[in-house]
């Protein structure tokens, strides 16, 4: 299992690392304490992530909702298979679009 590591590149962007799956992220906190940004939309930079599961596309959907009553934007960016995968399944492709 490789742990799940969030980095903030700049005010707009952050860069998730690991696996994003239910064993890596059940202590990860949410990115809004984190965020300080006058941006409107947010990017997170997906490129590194090596794992995907429900869980992990849950946690995304959760963050995306709590950006959006913050009236931030989230956008992914470099999305894995998997994770594309899990998104058609799911129907929320269009969420992060």
């Amino acid at each position: 299992m490789t742990k799940l590591a969030i980095s903030q590149v700049d005010e707009q962007q952050f860069r998730v690392s690991g696996e994003l799956t239910r064993n890596s992220i059940s202590n990860e906190r949410l990115l809004n304490d984190k965020l300080i940004t006058k941006h409107k939309t947010t990017y997170f930079d997906l490129s590194e992530v090596s794992r995907v599961d429900t869980a992990g596309l849950a946690w995304l959907i959760h963050s995306f909702a709590e950006f959006k009553q913050q009236g931030i934007r989230l956008e992914l960016q470099n999305p894995p298979e998997q994770l594309q995968n899990l998104m058609q399944l799911g129907q929320v492709t269009t969420l992060f679009e």
